[in-house]
């Protein structure tokens, strides 16, 4: 919990914020329902809980699904926020993509007691009071009895002293606090009791304002006349014709040529926290094209062939992870093929003690791969480190250690369209460096980290919490044009 001194410092520095947007001048005309297109969710569900699930009664784990990532200590982060924003009313409605999936209890037989899945969550917000939904898949802790349910109410949110009126872009909100709801606590399978406090959450999302209606487009500037053409420039434009045509012909005609391709891989979650965490305190940068779509790097603009479901692929962009103690890996010239039911993922390595080309650094599994219009595709498929990886990583890893999943896109057709990469939003800190992790722990302990015993989790399923005293009431951020960010951390938990 923030300190009473921090706390009042923070808030009346809101406070000056949200009047500073009570104080803009009003328009006399309503303003149009605006877009809400990209941002990101941050929220920790409930850090013990987190805690419970890996730690040594449950022995489970959490999965992320959809591109959702892992930020800070002990929240994920969903993203490609999609919606409706009312400057005048403030009402507020944001969906976000992507789920978490909990795990544990396994039985000798293999199933699982505990299996709980929170995915798509969405905020809505009207007349001062706010809510969260999500869709949920649980299982009931006493029966065993598995629910799945759309948007479910799950959280209801604290809004109090957050003006919704009259924002600009990006909106954000930080640390709001959230109660679990009598819906919420049912499709929690049981686990803890309506009123239960729990993590609290933070959003960014970019607003796009309506366009202006036809008549009000400004007039457009007559344009500058031509200066007259050449016969040097009518020759330029037959030569840049011809060496078009010498460039298509240059291409294979036949069926299986790749048009264009995207790999998508997060390496390992517990490695990016380590990168960015107290012990390597270290970044990633990209480079050549590669692209950051949060819990996952995207190297694009795929060139190869495709046929017969085998794939040999080459991808532009590279990665490079610099931190403390040495850390200095980049892998660039990433390289795909797929034969039968297996793929692998090959990358020219950089380090301080190897340098080595097309280095097969995880084989992923290929028996979900489909082609739909043109567009032949794996999604999040299983990936384990090979003998290259492992030296690729300083032994860091074992051969066989599961890494993150692997996404395949491979356009066959010239129209088809590759899937969007997840879009977290504008950032409304003024560092684009990777977020730092709270309370990290050394990579090479990352399985010993992730089972972490909770000094409250002593027998059992986790006991419902008492809930935390009036006092202690959490922060809120203004809305719109100014941003105040609260101190950043660990999300405090409920119990």
């Amino acid at each position: 919990m923030l300190s009473g001194r921090v706390t009042r410092t923070v808030a009346a520095t809101a406070g000056a914020a949200l009047m500073g947007v009570l104080l803009l001048p009003a328009s006399t005309a309503h303003a149009q329902e605006r877009t809400v297109n990209g941002g990101r969710l941050d929220w920790g569900l409930k850090s013990s809980f987190q805690r419970y699930v890996t730690g040594p009664i449950a022995k489970g784990n959490f999965s992320l699904q959809g591109g959702a990532a892992t930020v800070g200590g002990s929240q994920f982060r969903f993203h490609s926020a999609n919606g409706t924003y009312d400057p005048d009313t403030g009402a507020f409605r944001a969906g976000f993509t992507g789920g978490v999936r909990f795990t544990g209890h396994q039985k000798p037989s293999g199933a699982l007691q505990l299996d709980l899945t929170i995915s798509r969550p969405t905020v809505r917000i009207s007349g001062g009071s706010g809510t969260l939904y999500a869709d949920m898949v649980s299982k009931e802790l006493k029966t065993g009895k598995v629910s799945n349910l759309s948007q479910v109410p799950m959280a209801s949110l604290n809004l109090s002293g957050v003006n919704m009126r009259g924002g600009g872009s990006p909106i954000a909100l930080t640390n709001i606090p959230a109660t679990l709801t009598t819906q919420g606590a049912k499709a929690f399978a049981g686990y803890y009791t309506a009123g239960t406090e729990l993590d609290p959450l933070s959003l960014s999302v970019d607003v796009k304002a309506p366009d202006r209606p036809a008549q009000q487009q400004p007039a457009e500037k007559p344009a500058k006349s031509a200066e007259p053409r050449t016969k040097d420039d009518d020759q330029q434009k037959a030569d840049r014709k011809k060496d078009d045509e010498r460039d298509r012909k240059k291409l294979p005609a036949k069926a299986g040529r790749v048009e264009d391709a995207a790999v998508d891989w997060g390496v390992r979650r517990t490695f990016r926290e380590y990168v960015t965490g107290s012990i390597a305190n270290g970044e990633w940068t990209l480079a050549d094209g590669a692209q950051d779509g949060g819990a996952l790097f995207r190297f694009p603009k795929g060139t190869g062939t495709y046929e017969k479901k085998a794939l040999d692929a080459t991808f532009d962009g590279s990665l490079r992870f610099t931190g403390d103690h040495g850390l200095d890996l980049t892998l660039s010239k990433v390289a795909v093929t797929t034969k039968g039911a297996e793929g692998t993922l090959y990358a020219d390595v950089k380090s301080s003690d190897l340098k080595d080309t097309k280095v097969p650094l995880v084989t992923f599994d290929t028996a979900g791969l489909k082609t739909t219009d043109g567009l032949v595709t794996v999604t999040e498929a299983p990936a384990r480190l090979t003998a290259g990886g492992a030296k690729a990583f300083g032994g860091m890893y074992k051969a066989g250690t599961q890494m993150d999943p692997v996404s395949l896109a491979v356009a066959l057709d010239a129209k088809a369209q590759l899937p969007a990469l997840p879009d977290l939003g504008s950032d409304p800190s003024p560092s684009a460096t990777p977020e730092k992790s709270a309370a990290p722990a050394a990579d090479q302990q990352a399985d010993a980290t992730e089972k972490t015993a909770s000094s409250e989790d002593s027998s059992g399923f986790p006991v419902v919490p008492v809930a935390a005293g009036a006092g202690g009431a959490l922060l809120l951020a203004a809305v719109a044009y100014v941003i105040v960010r609260a101190r950043r951390g660990k999300a405090t938990p409920g119990s």
